[in-house]
C-alpha cells in the first residue's frame, strides 16, 4: 500500500569504500543505513559504486572488472534487498553490473517490499569496457513520491536533469564520486593533496578546509543548487570521501530543495550521514516548477541536433581539446 506524507525523511551518506571488498563495503552500508533508520529516515541514499569502490576501476583490467561485476540479480543486490526489508526503508547504493557481455556503472534503489529499480550511467567514462546505458531511471515509490537517478556525471549535463523532471520526477538520487579530481579547465576541479589527507589527525582543520573549499564544496555550489532550483526538484547528493585510488574525493553530501536551499550538509572529511525531512508542500509554486509552465518545446529542436563536436563519455571527460570559439549548430 502506498504512503502520503507532506514531509520525507531520507538521508545521505558519505564514506570510503573499500576497492574490491564487497562483504566489508555491504557491512558498512548496514551499519550506516541501521543508524539512519534509527532515526527516521525511510530511503538512505550511498555514493556511486560504493560496494565495490570505484577509481581503481579506471587502472583495472578488463577480466578484472568482471570478477568484480555482477548481474542486477546477484548477491550484491540481493544483499541491498535484505538490509532494506531488514530495516524496512528504502536504500540506494552503486556496484559494477554485468549483464552478458556488457558492464555497467549501475545504482540499485531497493525497497523493504523487494522492489529494485537499476540505473545505468549514462555517460560512463571510467574503461573502455564500461558502457553508457541509454534509458532514464524514474519510478513511483511506496510514499507517492515520484523519484529518479542519475549517477554523477549524468547530473552534470544539464538535459537528463530535466528531461527526469518532465518525466515525472520530484526527488532526484544523485550517487556521485566527485571533489578533487584533476579537470583539464583552468578554473574547474583540481586535486585534493594526498598528504592533508594522511595528516588529518595532526592537522583537521587543513583538509576540511580543503574539502569544503573551490576544488569539493565550492565546485560543487557552482551547478549543483541550480539542478534543483531549475527544475523544482528535491536533489539527495551522496559522495565518497577520502582516498579513491589517486585522488581525494571530498564529501561534501548533502540535501538540497526546489528552491536550491541546502537543507542539510555536512564539512567533516569522514564518513557521515545527513539526514532531513524533505517538505514536498514545497514543491508546487517553486521557481523551477513554475518555469516548466513557461516552456515552448516548439523552440528546443536544437538540443536535439547533434553539433559534429560531439564524443564519447570518456573522449569528452579527459579531452584537453578547447572547443571552439565559433561552436555553434546551424539552425
Amino acid at each position: 500500500m502506498t504512503e502520503t506524507a507532506a514531509d520525507l525523511r531520507v538521508s545521505v551518506v558519505q564514506f570510503e569504500a573499500v576497492p574490491a571488498d564487497k562483504a566489508g563495503n555491504l557491512a558498512t552500508v548496514r551499519r550506516l543505513a541501521t543508524s539512519a533508520a534509527e532515526d527516521g529516515s525511510r530511503l538512505v541514499v550511498f555514493p556511486e559504486m560504493c560496494l565495490v569502490a570505484y577509481w581503481h576501476l579506471t587502472k583495472s583490467t578488463t577480466e578484472r572488472l568482471r570478477e568484480l561485476a555482477e548481474p542486477a540479480d546477484g548477491p550484491l543486490v540481493q544483499a541491498l534487498k535484505e538490509i532494506a526489508a531488514d530495516l524496512g526503508v528504502g536504500i540506494g547504493a552503486g556496484f559494477l553490473e554485468s549483464d552478458g557481455d556488457e558492464l555497467f556503472n549501475s545504482y540499485a534503489v531497493c525497497f523493504p517490499d523487494g522492489t529494485v529499480h537499476i540505473h545505468r550511467k549514462l555517460h560512463a567514462f571510467e574503461h573502455e569496457a564500461i558502457s553508457s546505458g541509454n534509458d532514464y531511471t524514474v519510478f513511483d515509490t511506496p510514499w507517492g513520491v515520484r523519484m529518479a537517478i542519475l549517477i554523477c556525471w549524468d547530473n552534470n549535463l544539464v538535459e537528463n536533469v530535466r528531461a527526469v523532471t518532465l518525466l515525472g520526477a520530484k526527488v532526484l538520487i544523485a550517487p556521485h564520486q566527485t571533489g578533487g579530481t584533476s579537470s583539464r579547465s583552468p578554473h574547474g576541479m583540481k586535486v585534493i593533496p594526498s598528504a592533508l589527507w594522511h595528516d588529518r589527525f595532526e592537522n583537521p582543520e587543513a583538509l576540511e578546509e580543503a574539502v569544503n573549499g573551490p576544488y569539493g564544496r565550492g565546485w560543487l555550489m557552482r551547478w549543483l543548487p541550480a539542478r534543483a532550483h531549475d527544475n523544482g526538484i528535491f536533489l539527495l547528493f551522496s559522495n565518497g570521501i577520502g582516498p579513491d585510488d589517486d585522488e581525494i574525493r571530498t564529501g561534501n553530501a548533502m540535501i538540497i530543495d526546489p528552491y536550491g536551499r541546502i537543507v542539510a550538509e555536512t564539512p567533516v572529511a569522514d564518513q557521515s550521514v545527513v539526514t532531513a525531512d524533505l517538505d514536498m508542500d514545497l514543491l508546487p509554486l517553486s521557481t523551477g516548477r513554475r518555469w516548466l509552465l513557461g516552456r515552448r518545446p516548439e523552440l528546443y529542436g536544437v538540443l536535439t541536433q547533434r553539433s559534429g563536436l560531439e564524443r564519447d563519455a570518456r573522449t569528452a571527460r579527459h579531452s584537453d581539446v578547447p572547443v571552439p570559439d565559433d561552436f555553434q549548430i546551424e539552425n
